[in-house]
């Protein structure tokens, strides 16, 4: 299932770029050296995928609860629904709620020390950037969270997030190279694929917790594996 977190960071990346898009325009980058601009921009994005693994590994300890008690399959069919869900919402709904509104206050000061580490200039600088940048509040974000919940082990949880933020990095590359380029070339709006992703992965986790046998996709879970081989023998 790793694979279907780089496929929603490649296709949410679009809706990254409207997000941290302006980040990544002003970051201090050297204009005038490529490669030390080139290594700038990898430690922005290792920066980024060091806090997108750190959360997922945080949240895969609740999927490591949920698979001790053996509900893991339950899990994933729990995951799927709520990724389908969410797209039956609009985010104007969503925002009636105010559900992040205990956040605001730390997203605010997360905010400023971001603006305050844009003025630098060390190298250092630019992996806490992305570090930082990782924390924003975002709805791709999430439902790569949820994804990460119901894998089966810590280290699986964190190297989904860390494939999720991969999958992002081609596109917030390029905003920071040819940002006049991207807007003359992209007419069509990408961002009516990232529905279509997410109903997709919805679907593959639903099967996934259904355990109907399918390989790579719907496998039998390990408890029924077992039972069945010892029926064979």
């Amino acid at each position: 299932m790793l694979w279907t977190a780089f496929i929603l960071g490649l296709l949410g990346s679009f809706h990254c770029v409207g997000m941290c898009g302006p980040i990544a325009l002003v970051l201090p980058v050297d204009r005038h050296n490529p490669w030390r601009k080139a290594f700038q921009i990898f430690l922005y994005h290792f920066g980024r995928i060091t806090t997108y693994a750190f959360i997922g590994l945080v949240f895969g300890l609740i999927g490591e609860s949920f698979a001790l008690f053996g509900f893991q399959q339950q899990l994933s069919i729990i995951i799927g629904v709520i990724m389908l869900s969410s797209l039956l919402f609009s985010e104007s709904i969503l925002g009636k709620f105010n559900v992040t509104k205990p956040l605001f206050k730390w997203v605010g000061k997360l905010k400023s020390e971001l603006g305050s580490s844009l003025k630098k200039k060390e190298l250092d600088t630019f992996f806490y950037l992305g570090f930082l940048n990782g924390f924003l509040p975002c709805g791709l974000v999430y439902m790569a969270v949820f994804g990460s919940i119901a894998i089966t082990g810590l280290f699986e949880s964190s190297l989904y997030m860390a494939f999720f933020g991969l999958g992002t990095i081609p596109l917030m590359s390029v905003v920071i190279y040819a940002k006049d380029w991207l807007k003359s070339v992209l007419k069509f709006n990408p961002k009516r694929l990232i529905p279509i992703a997410i109903a997709i992965i919805g679907i593959l986790f639903i099967l996934r917790g259904m355990g109907l046998g399918i390989p790579y996709v719907s496998p039998k879970p390990a408890q029924a594996q077992v039972t069945s081989s010892m029926e064979c023998h």
